[in-house]
């Protein structure tokens, strides 16, 4: 019990630790949880311990905030000074001066309201620092000294990510393996980054899959195919997309390319080519040997310049006639050439005997090969409406061969760019059409890459691409910007601006989103509250009046329908829940929600007697638990008994046979009584015995061997059993206590004593003397007669 008494008495005192920390916290104890010192509540009653001098602040003012960006027509109301000298009567008014002091902030010399007068931009300047002083209107001097306060811009969503770095350019290793790292990128964004999701950037990729990725949160991209090749593409472009508000719907983006080029590894072993880059050797014949039969040779003119080049081999002095450009038949199948052969060293004594050089023609035939199909138009841009029905036909992509043999074409789409089989594409028109309804939110571009294969030749296959852009339609009505948490002091004033909301929608208008704001009709003439459209795409939520309490209705519901400038208009009605606080004079909510409990009206008279009677009632824990310790502990403990060890002693020795009404005598029956049992009426037994009696000769267990008179005895009691009708129908274990016939005296039993057809004569009692003399007159002389009878 000790230690039971300690834990209540340890849970007490931390009930009431926690009562003091809340009491605390409250200040109701007149102790401000924000510093060190004491400062007495203008509402609470005096009380002797609050007498340290301490000269409380005078200004009184909520919360100074300004939305960025306001174009409403009237001043924007920031917020609300007062002294406490100013008693009402008109002999104080306020001055203001600072950072935009009248030429952005106002102030209303006898009220204190101040306003903003122009629209903010809080990327340009994040907050104002000002000082407010009140003065006596008559002598303009001050009556309180100057206070400085902050007026913060508060951040609305209204810029969008830029990429500072971009475009970018980078290279990865052909061939890399799957998730190789190409290159990071990032955007920055102007918003307030500890405010909201306008400055959390999340990206995605546009165009470039499915060979690249971009981590949304790192902007990391990655390689998305294994095994790139160099060799049969080495660039891609990727257009990269940064979104902020962590990418939901009405976020603003940026987008930049990036330029990935693959870089060459040593993965193709030697080859040796079907194309000759040499085309042909030519010899000018030179009669001198050595040094003055060495020569040059040059090509002077023909039909392909720049297609070819002559050189000379040192060591035969032919015109080796090698190809510079690839050669297309289709094009030109044949060259003329002009090539002279000059001697290298000339002897300026035999220069009569020139010229030393030679002019000669070569004709260079070019032998047709089989090419693959080519498209007219390497990048085919179409556009198709996201409202488009299935089949609709988007544009026509055109590719012929260019062999002479002019082999039929056949199209198809590389399912690798589009994987979910939006399009499809005519095989022998070349006609792409919708597969499936599109939606322009999910994906606006979509770049297809085409496959032109020769009928004749399916090896020979060409490549095109077509760029389709999904059109925007107005499909998506506008909702909240953000899930809204209004939060309503009870202290609010009639006309005071407790939530300004904005809306986002999925589509993009080309002439950009307007939005219209209203209560729901149900809602629209409340008493309570009521909306002001601000016109720049943002509504203001204002009190219609004041006086609000948790105790009445702790939460609001107010139904605000939202409609964009689309054709046809789309409207959704979004419920904004405002929720009554209690706030310091600050404006800072300190609770919120429905009251269970409250301390309001307490004086410090009634804190303090709550108070000392809880210090009473732990005070009288203390000694319960204290006299408990000091009561005597029994020396064997009730669980330690044993009753095992007891002795348990009984002196009522029962009335004897002479006592007939202890029990009933009948249901003791005498072994030899043959009983007609009781036979179940669902079964009709059938007990063997080991000898057979003719009916109504059954001799007595007396006249039977040992032997017998057992066995008997067990299927008799068998019998019973199997007939008694409350036994159970299944086999059970009998136990049987007979003595048998064994003894001289045989048994003394009374259990025969009801019999009516027992042989035993009990004369002989009478001769055993005073003792027995009892039993003699019950049994003796009795003719088989039942003293019961």
């Amino acid at each position: 019990y000790l230690c039971c008494d300690r834990c209540q008495l340890y849970t007490l005192a931390l009930a009431l630790l926690a009562l003091l920390f809340t009491l605390w916290e409250r200040g109701c104890l007149g102790l401000n949880p924000s510093s060190g010192d004491l400062e007495k509540s203008p509402h609470s009653d005096p009380h002797p311990w609050e007498v340290l001098n301490r000269h409380k602040r005078s200004w009184v003012w909520n919360q100074f905030f300004v939305l960025e960006e306001y174009t409403g027509n009237e001043p924007l109301y920031v917020g609300k000074l007062h002294s406490d000298v100013d008693k009402g009567d008109g002999k104080v008014k306020y001055v203001l001066s600072g950072e935009g002091a009248t030429s952005i902030f106002t102030i209303d010399e006898n009220t204190g309201d101040i306003h903003a007068t122009k629209r903010l931009d809080r990327e340009a300047q994040a907050y104002y620092t000002l000082q407010a002083q009140a003065v006596d209107r008559l002598t303009n001097l001050p009556v309180e000294p100057k206070s400085e306060f902050v007026v913060k811009v508060q951040d609305i969503n209204d810029n969008e990510p830029k990429f500072l770095d971009g475009p970018y350019l980078a290279g990865v290793p052909e061939m890399s393996p799957l998730g190789t790292m190409v290159v990071q990128v990032a955007a920055t964004d102007a918003d307030d980054p500890t405010y909201g999701n306008s400055a959390r950037v999340v990206y995605s990729i546009i165009h470039g899959q499915p060979y690249f990725s971009v981590e949304p949160k790192t902007g990391i991209i990655r390689t998305a195919l294994p095994n790139m090749d160099r060799e049969t593409r080495d660039q891609y472009v990727l257009v990269i997309q940064a979104k902020d508000m962590v990418g939901q719907m009405g976020g603003l983006s940026g987008t930049t390319s990036v330029t990935v080029t693959l870089t060459d590894v040593n993965d193709n072993p030697p080859r040796f080519t079907h194309m000759q880059s040499v085309v042909a050797r030519i010899k000018a014949a030179d009669a001198d040997i050595g040094s003055n039969a060495e020569m040059d040779y040059r090509i002077m003119d023909g039909d392909g310049p720049g297609m070819f080049n002559i050189t000379t081999d040192e060591e035969t002095q032919d015109g080796v006639i090698s190809l510079l450009k690839p050669l297309d038949f289709e094009t030109k199948s044949s060259f003329s050439l002009r090539i002279e052969a000059t001697n290298r060293n000339i002897d300026s004594n035999f220069l009569s005997m020139g010229p030393f050089s030679d002019i000669t023609s070569v004709k260079v035939t070019v032998e047709d090969v089989n090419e693959p199909p080519v498209f007219s138009s390497p990048l085919g841009k179409m556009v198709v409406s996201e409202d488009a029905s299935v089949g609709t036909s988007i544009g026509r992509v055109s590719a012929h061969d260019p062999d002479t043999t002019n082999s039929a074409i056949r199209y198809s789409i590389d399912r690798n760019t589009d994987l979910e089989r939006f399009f499809n594409v005519d095989a022998l028109s070349g006609v792409i059409s919708t597969a499936k309804p599109l939606d322009r939110e999910a994906n606006s571009v979509h770049n297809l890459t085409i496959f032109a294969i020769e009928s004749q030749d399916p090896t020979q296959i060409g490549k095109g691409s077509a760029l389709i852009t999904v059109l925007d339609i107005n499909d998506n009505a506008p909702v909240f910007a953000i899930d809204y948490e209004t939060l309503l002091c009870e202290n609010a004033i009639p006309g005071q601006v407790i939530q300004t909301i904005s809306a986002v929608d999925k589509d993009e208008p080309l002439s950009g989103h307007r939005f219209y704001f209203a209560l729901a009709a149900p809602v629209a003439g409340n008493l309570n509250f009521t909306l002001r459209d601000n016109k720049d795409n943002t509504a203001s939520i204002l009190t219609k009046r004041g006086g609000f309490r948790r105790q009445e209705q702790p939460v609001y519901r107010l139904p605000v329908l939202i409609m964009d400038s689309g054709s046809p208009a789309l409207s959704s009605t979004n419920t904004l829940s405002v929720r009554v606080c209690d706030c310091d004079s600050d404006g800072v909510a300190l609770s919120c929600g429905a009251v269970a409990y409250t301390a309001t009206g307490l004086s410090t008279g009634a804190l303090l007697a709550i108070l000392g009677c809880i210090i009473t009632l732990l005070v009288m824990v203390l000694l319960i638990v204290t006299m408990r310790r000091r009561r005597k502990e029994p020396l064997i403990l009730e669980e330690e008994r044993d009753i095992r060890e007891n002795i348990v002693r009984y002196d009522d020795e029962g009335g004897g046979e002479e006592d007939t009404e202890a029990f009933d005598m009948v249901t003791l029956r005498n072994l030899n009584v043959i009983r007609d049992p009781n036979v179940r009426r669902d079964v009709t037994p059938d007990t063997p015995t080991f000898f057979h009696y003719p009916s109504g000769a059954r001799p007595s267990y007396k006249s039977l061997p040992d032997n017998v008179v057992f066995r008997e005895f067990i299927w008799e009691r068998l019998k019973d059993a199997d007939v008694d009708p409350s036994a159970p129908p299944y086999d059970s274990l009998q136990t049987y206590a007979f003595e048998g016939s064994g003894s001289v005296a045989e048994s003394l039993s009374s259990l025969e004593s009801l019999s009516t057809d027992s042989d035993q004569n009990y004369d002989y009692l009478s001769n055993w003397g005073p003792r027995f003399k009892k039993l003699a007159d019950l049994y003796g002389n009795c003719d088989g007669t039942s003293v019961f009878s």
